[in-house]
């Protein structure tokens, strides 16, 4: 077994720098927004609250990510960035009902809104949240949870400039529907990436194969290697964070286990270096068992030679 945890902690650093100023940033908009009496800047000034507790989540899973593993959590709690992330998609849902709801109620009646107010801190928004997503970018590639706290970000940032546009619009034209309109526009644009998210994060959840990961192209590689006589029963997926796990049973002639030990190395290399796989398990064999097919269908489907896979 082989894996590697090269990552600094910035991402934490990061977390809790958003963390602050989600937490200013949308103090200071509700109370303008409730002055201004804008439901655009009221909407984005929850979402980035919602935020905030998001921002927040995703810090703590990411602390506890980092723990140990123990005999009760062989792999350690790294996967509980994946369910802070599916927390975060669902609260998302919650708020942007919210949101809805505020909006079409503001349809059947407009009220004065002071759109200096609503400009300046749409603008202080534009800057905070362009701070956080700038700071989550670099590990949102690789890591669920920053990614969920980063398209809050994107979401913050993106809205934060509809209202901008809005309150522009509204100090040349008198048209206080504009307010709740944008306010509807930003809840699509949240439920969109609320789904999104919730998507990804229930796949990880049933271990399905980590999104982007080619098991043809990993079969094609490790065949080609030299000793190599066929591969199956392989199986992927995504252990937490960037954690990518992969077991699979390699076919190779007839020989002593210790001289398995230079090509299990070069399967390591091949995999980490070309798939970002970290995390490997090989059981060697001298000829296939089961069926020999790339996937095993011992679990939870009919197979006579079910008793012959062994998940590794």
């Amino acid at each position: 077994m082989g894996h590697n945890h090269g990552h600094g902690d910035t991402t934490g650093r990061s977390l809790l720098i958003s963390v602050a100023i989600n937490f200013l940033i949308p103090v200071a908009q509700i109370v303008g927004g409730i002055y201004a009496g804008s439901m655009a800047l009221i909407s984005d000034a929850i979402h980035n609250l919602s935020d905030f507790t998001a921002l927040l989540i995703a810090y703590f899973a990411h602390v506890l990510g980092k723990r140990t593993p123990t005999p009760r959590h062989t792999f350690g709690l790294v996967r509980i960035e994946i369910v802070a992330a599916a927390v975060n998609a669902a609260f998302l849902g919650g708020t942007a009902v919210f949101i809805a709801i505020e909006a079409i109620k503001r349809l059947s009646y407009t009220s004065p809104i002071d759109t200096k107010i609503v400009a300046i801190l749409a603008f202080v928004g534009i800057l905070g949240n362009g701070l956080s997503a700038f700071l989550l970018h670099e590990n949102s590639a690789q890591n669920l949870n920053v990614r969920g706290a980063f398209l809050h970000m994107m979401g913050d940032l993106m809205t934060s400039v509809v209202v901008l546009v809005g309150a522009a619009v509204m100090y040349f034209k008198p048209w206080p529907w504009v307010d709740p309109v944008l306010s509807l526009m930003i809840v699509a644009y949240i439920v969109i990436n609320c789904l999104l998210l919730l998507k990804e994060s229930v796949h990880v959840l049933m271990d399905g194969t980590p999104l982007g990961l080619d098991v043809m192209a990993i079969k094609e590689k490790i065949e080609d290697l030299s000793g190599v006589r066929g591969i199956h029963h392989l199986h992927a997926w995504l252990i937490g964070g960037d954690v990518i796990a992969l077991t699979c049973h390699v076919v190779i002639p007839d020989q002593p286990v210790s001289a398995t030990e230079t090509l299990s190395h070069e399967i390591r290399e091949t995999l980490e270096v070309g798939f970002n796989v970290t995390h490997t398990v090989f059981q060697f064999e001298s000829k296939p068992c089961g069926h020999g097919e790339l996937l095993c269908r011992s679990a939870g489907q009919p197979d006579h030679d079910a008793h012959e896979c062994d998940l590794g």
